[in-house]
């Protein structure tokens, strides 16, 4: 691992910072899985339940099983027997869907949002150190840059679980 300063952009040539910003996409990646492995150990979940845990975090509201399998690319069996551990556990809470009996809807526990938090706290405050370095045009940048890769991740994910080649 480098400890020399950070180049600045002037410094570098736009060949070089497309190998550096796949070289640091592959290196974040990869640090990024041993955090995220890290917290699951540390609030006692797996890893793919912590997954699951982070994204119904995120959503506005309760979701269905399905939503779970399609935001996790989880198979809809193994979605349902992911559902099963974390009620269970007492991490979400499953609950009939009101517009159609059918059909259950899943949210996190508030006990969980609570630990699940706290959890976070650290980490947190940890990672927007890192942010208050950038000017707010630089975090547009990022954002926007996280937000297309995300998409493109998407996208790759489903040619490749659809068997398509091209």
């Amino acid at each position: 691992m480098s400890t020399d300063a950070p180049r600045t952009g002037d410094e570098w040539s736009r060949a070089e910072l497309l190998v550096r910003i796949v070289t640091e996409s592959q290196r974040h990646h990869a640090d990024y899985s041993l955090f995220h492995q890290a917290l699951a150990d540390h609030v006692g979940l797996h890893p793919t339940d912590m997954q699951c845990v982070a994204l119904l975090d995120r959503e506005s509201g309760p979701v269905s099983t399905g939503d779970i399998a399609r935001l996790t690319g989880l198979t809809s069996g193994s979605a349902t027997r992911l559902v099963d551990r974390l009620v269970k556990a007492g991490i979400v809470e499953r609950r009939t869907d009101p517009h159609d009996r059918r059909r259950a809807l899943v949210s996190l526990s508030p006990e969980a949002r609570r630990r699940i938090g706290a959890a976070w706290d650290t980490p947190g405050r940890a990672f927007g150190a890192v942010l208050e370095r950038y000017s707010d045009a630089e975090l547009a940048v990022i954002a926007d840059y996280l937000h297309r890769t995300a998409e493109a991740g998407r996208t790759q994910a489903h040619r490749l679980a659809s068997g398509e080649t091209d």
